[in-house]
């Protein structure tokens, strides 16, 4: 028998999230939509049989595809933000046939920044989680009526492997032209390196060469430890939580269960598989909070086990 919540919860697995927002002690995180993109479920996870989707219906929407939102995580202490990734941009493309990409589109960060009281020019620095086009669109378009970059601001940061080894992601569509718009404002980043009061860069690779997730601990407090890119992530703070913003490295909550299953465009699927599995076994412990920035209406949630397989638990505006 179906019941309501489950309803809502499926409900939930099929549209892309709207503003969402979380406290981190005197840390404040939000969601910024900007858009969202089709995939194809066996065309994006080709590991996965029509079997596994009879399974995991839940994740699918009425027009066969897995629904990933598209945007960033606005981080603010105070007065101080800092923004990581910025969506698609202002654009959108159609489904081609054959691809595990369906329809796909953006524009809405700026407006959705807008609705939280902050402008562009106020954010301090953009950090990327990885150089693909949904990640890095904002970042290499000008302002809008204006010949100026969006963030006027910002320096770009973004992890040595990744920016070293940038000319491989041209075979995933980020463009040399665009490469070239990001280049005078980026900054290297290392593994380990606190960018941000409180936040700090983990490295994951294996969805592309650089691969990073950031690591922001309640507070802006920070202690030693080592999470699975084997550096200082960043525990737990004073009051004991924490959020990983793991980027790529999950693309949908079906893969918690599943880490195994890699994406089509994972650089090195086999290296990914190892660090999401070590990922979702960190994701478990106390106090920890995932942000997955394509998981649907399901950014924020927790990882516990359910019958012997980790399950993403949602974690509402409150915290809870």
């Amino acid at each position: 028998m179906t019941t309501p919540q489950h309803r809502t919860a499926t409900a939930r697995l099929r549209r892309p999230s709207g503003i969402r927002s979380l406290r981190l002690g005197e840390t404040k995180v939000t969601y910024v939509p900007d858009g969202a993109v089709q995939l194809t479920p066996r065309g994006w996870l080709p590991a996965t049989t029509d079997e596994d989707w009879a399974a995991h219906s839940d994740y699918v929407d009425d027009t066969g595809h897995l629904v990933a939102g598209i945007g960033g995580l606005l981080v603010e202490q105070g007065d101080r933000a800092l923004l990581i990734d910025t969506g698609f941009g202002p654009r959108s493309f159609p489904a081609e046939p054959g691809s595990a990409v369906g329809v796909i589109q953006g524009g809405a960060l700026l407006d959705n920044l807008a609705a939280l009281g902050r402008g562009p020019e106020e954010i301090e620095a953009v950090a990327f989680t990885h150089l693909h086009t949904d990640h890095i669109g904002w970042a290499v378009h000008v302002a809008p009526g204006s010949d100026r970059p969006v963030f006027t601001r910002a320096d770009y940061l973004v992890v040595e492997p990744e920016w070293s080894q940038r000319r491989l992601l041209e075979a995933d569509g980020t463009s040399k032209e665009a490469l070239a718009v990001l280049a005078p404002k980026v900054r290297t980043v290392a593994d380990g390196q606190e960018i941000f009061p409180g936040v700090r860069v983990q490295l994951v690779p294996g969805h592309t060469p650089g691969h990073a997730a950031y690591v922001i601990t309640s507070s802006g407090q920070s202690s030693g430890g080592q999470g699975s890119g084997g550096q200082d992530s960043g525990r737990q703070g004073s009051d004991g939580q924490r959020l990983i913003a793991f980027g790529d490295a999950l693309h949908s909550p079906v893969q918690i269960g599943h880490p195994e299953w890699s994406a089509a465009p994972d650089h090195d699927p086999g290296e990914a598989a190892d660090f999401r599995r070590r990922l979702v076994d960190e994701l478990q412990e106390p106090g920890t909070i995932g942000f997955g920035i394509h998981f649907a209406d399901v950014v924020f949630g927790r990882v516990q086990a359910q019958e012997g397989r980790a399950v993403w638990h949602p974690v509402d505006d409150d915290g809870a």
